[in-house]
């Protein structure tokens, strides 16, 4: 993405020459000294087992400007964490590893769901949300990071340029978001690419401008895994427990942040992970049960902030979204087609027809219930009803790392 469009509403940073990753790392190391940063990466143990952790964990040997990189990890056994316990040794920098699973842990989640208090289900929302309330406990990060487990591409430029913009105190912002292009021999993004973005665009056609609308449509990337905040604002958010993650986290740094103080920044030329199978037949599944998701993110967080969203608008956006992702179609052909890149219409297509089906699902479920919005509550809450909360909270990861 050679340019220097400043698109929509926030600032948007480009990839521009081929020589500023070592600069930036540098810079890094000296604002380091004041500005202390954690990598954040949630992790299930299957991809904590995967050649893409392996290389993430083996590129960041040498990052100097990384305080602490905490894995949190989930779905795993108690010979895992053993398992993954002992590998981290080998690492030259500091690792922490955050089982949800260790029997302590759970009986905190027990504690807060006792007094009303839902953590989400069991997945990457939950897994972000405890990382960030250690790192609270911790009190040693200014600036948090998070990256996917399962990235293939993996470099430190997409690390170093992701918080340069929040560490940097000359360009000094608090949310920081990568976007990037995600194309192999082919165009991927499927979820973004035919869905969100059409969805977006759909929802300004019908609403009429919103400033809320312009700020999701001012990202390249809104479904990027990989953003960075600062540790002040982690106390602040709520954050989905489902697919919506991405989505609900923009919501909430649109409601707790000025847009002035939030960028986007091209990590990298290419990105490659883990490809989920579209699922068109079980909604329940891959990105068909993705676009459900996020789909009814969206439409609440728009109802609460006073968009009209009733039965006559929403059949009026499934079939303006409908054609606007066909349009869609036929503009990632030409890009294809330009670049050389295997273009499979009738995969499109049939990714475009998921999808329909997931809105139309998506719809139906936000309107048995608006309110059910399936975010954990922040932890200024949490650290209301219960004050030691984050102590403990620490002193279980600290005695199960031991």
């Amino acid at each position: 993405m050679a340019d220097i469009y400043q698109t929509g509403s926030i600032t948007t940073l480009h990839l521009l020459g081929e020589k500023g990753t070592e600069r930036i790392e540098r810079e890094l190391s000296y604002y380091s000294r004041h500005v202390r940063t954690t990598l954040l990466i949630p992790a299930t143990y299957a991809d904590y087992r995967k050649p893409a952790m392996k290389n993430i964990m083996e590129t960041l040997r040498g990052v100097d400007y990384v305080n602490q990189v905490l894995i949190v990890l989930g779905r795993a056994k108690d010979e895992d964490f053993e398992n993954v316990k002992e590998e981290i040794k080998e690492y030259p920098y500091r690792v922490t590893v955050f089982w949800l699973e260790h029997p302590k842990i759970k009986k905190l989640i027990k504690v807060l769901e006792d007094a009303g208090l839902y953590v989400g289900p069991d997945g990457k929302g939950r897994a972000v949300w405890f990382g960030l309330g250690l790192l609270l406990a911790q009190r040693e990060s200014e600036v948090v990071a998070l990256h996917d487990s399962d990235i293939i591409t993996y470099s430190r430029e997409m690390l170093s340029r992701l918080i340069y913009p929040l560490i940097n105190p000359n360009i000094d912002f608090e949310f920081s978001k990568g976007f990037y292009a995600r194309f192999s021999n082919k165009l991927h993004g499927r979820v973004t690419r035919l869905f969100l973005i059409p969805l977006i665009r759909s929802l300004k056609i019908i609403a009429g401008s919103h400033p809320f609308l312009d700020y999701l449509d001012s990202f390249r990337y809104p479904l990027a895994g990989e953003f960075a905040l600062k540790t002040d604002l982690a106390r602040m958010i709520r954050i989905p427990g489902d697919w919506g993650l991405e989505v609900g986290i923009l919501s909430e740094v649109y409601r707790n942040v000025a847009i002035k103080r939030v960028v986007q920044v091209e990590l990298c030329k290419r990105y490659d992970h883990k490809h989920q199978a579209l699922s068109k037949k079980d909604p329940n599944k891959g990105l068909h049960k993705m676009a459900i998701d996020i789909a009814v993110n969206l439409l609440r967080n728009l109802a609460a902030r006073g968009i009209i969203v009733n039965e006559g608008r929403l059949t009026t956006l499934r079939t303006t979204y409908l054609r606007i992702a066909e349009d869609m179609i036929a503009r990632f052909h030409a890009d294809a087609m330009i670049n050389g890149l295997e273009f499979f219409r009738h995969e499109e297509e049939l990714a475009v027809e998921t999808f329909a089906d997931a809105l139309r699902l998506a719809c139906a479920q936000f309107l048995e219930d608006p309110l059910a919005i399936p975010l954990t509550p922040n932890w200024i809450r949490i650290t209301s009803a219960f004050p030691d909360f984050l102590d403990r909270l620490m002193n279980s990861v600290l005695k199960s790392n031991k």
